[in-house]
């Protein structure tokens, strides 16, 4: 891990409610923890001299921004997908399986990586016109999906030169306990370590319980489960 003992990883940082650590980045359009700037132009680079053209779809997203995300989903306004990546019939299910449903593609608020302005979602702009719209699905990634030589490229490329960069959400096809696999989703290690490392379920969890969230209740009655397979193994 770096050593970022300088700096004073707080509660705020890791949740997302703080983004003092944060620089804008406008080559990328977003904000990102200083530290992971010149790896990501690096692998930009390195793209380009492949003819694709890596462009940032997603970076650091604050605890509004997330809670928003959750509560489109857990009021119907939004679509929620199954391990499929197909839209489940979300008046069919109970709240827990509601709360579970979403959280197989949406990190709950105050637990998402992309809080710490580590991590982002990144797709390859050479191969779609301007008017498409990015969805970020598996579909995208694969067979003749637009991006899936993109893809194939980077798994390779994060074998042979990983800058630090690495995909914790990868290769979870076939694990229907905890996260959905997002070949599109890169963290840079070095520093999103050292923030992983200060998480908790109790620090979540107080975040949670100032929060206007939907499915308040359930979420809380399941934490401890929430923690355990959507939240610890991916720290």
């Amino acid at each position: 891990m770096i050593d970022l003992t300088s700096q004073a990883i707080t509660p705020g940082l890791l949740l997302g409610v703080a983004e003092s650590e944060l620089i804008l980045v406008p080559e990328f359009n977003c904000m990102l923890h200083p530290l992971v700037v010149d790896p990501l132009r690096q692998l930009a680079a390195e793209a380009q001299s492949k003819n694709f053209c890596l462009r940032v779809a997603s970076s650091y997203r604050n605890f509004e921004r997330q809670l928003f995300i959750w509560n489109s989903k857990a009021n119907g306004l939004r679509a929620v997908l199954d391990n499929n990546g197909e839209p489940l019939d979300f008046t069919t299910l109970t709240d827990r399986e509601k709360v579970f449903a979403i959280l197989r593609w949406s990190a709950l608020p105050g637990a998402s990586r992309h809080h710490w302005g580590t991590d982002l979602d990144i797709y390859d702009a050479s191969r779609i016109d301007v008017n498409y719209s990015l969805q970020l699905t598996l579909e995208e990634t694969q067979d003749d999906g637009p991006f899936a030589e993109f893809y194939q490229w980077l798994s390779a490329e994060l074998i042979t030169n990983a800058r630090g960069f690495y995909r914790p959400y990868f290769n979870t096809y076939n694990n229907n306990d905890g996260v959905a696999s997002e070949p599109w989703h890169l963290s840079y290690a070095p520093v999103a370590n050292t923030y992983a490392a200060q998480m908790s379920e109790e620090i979540v969890r107080e975040q949670i319980l100032l929060s206007d969230i939907a499915l308040k209740e359930t979420v809380l009655e399941n934490m401890s489960e929430i923690y355990q397979r959507f939240m610890q193994p991916y720290y």
